[in-house]
């Protein structure tokens, strides 16, 4: 498994997260071939990292309602 340097990423919140600091969840999209995922509440934690293609088919499936948040 290869290492990913993620200290100069730009994170956004995600539109989902609630304003009260709960389910906060941040993305980076400073990657072109993945997607860093991190708990906001931990930005010093780990990050999952997603291959974009399948991060993106993920963000339409909720989109669209197929999947549940």
């Amino acid at each position: 498994m290869r290492s990913i340097d993620l200290s100069a990423a730009i994170w956004r919140k995600s539109s989902y997260s609630n304003q009260d600091g709960g389910a906060c969840v941040e993305v980076s999209d400073d990657f072109a071939a993945i997607v860093p995922v991190r708990d906001s509440k931990n930005p010093h934690g780990p990050a999952l990292t997603f291959a974009a293609d399948h991060w993106s088919s993920f963000v339409s499936a909720v989109k669209d309602g197929s999947v549940g948040v």
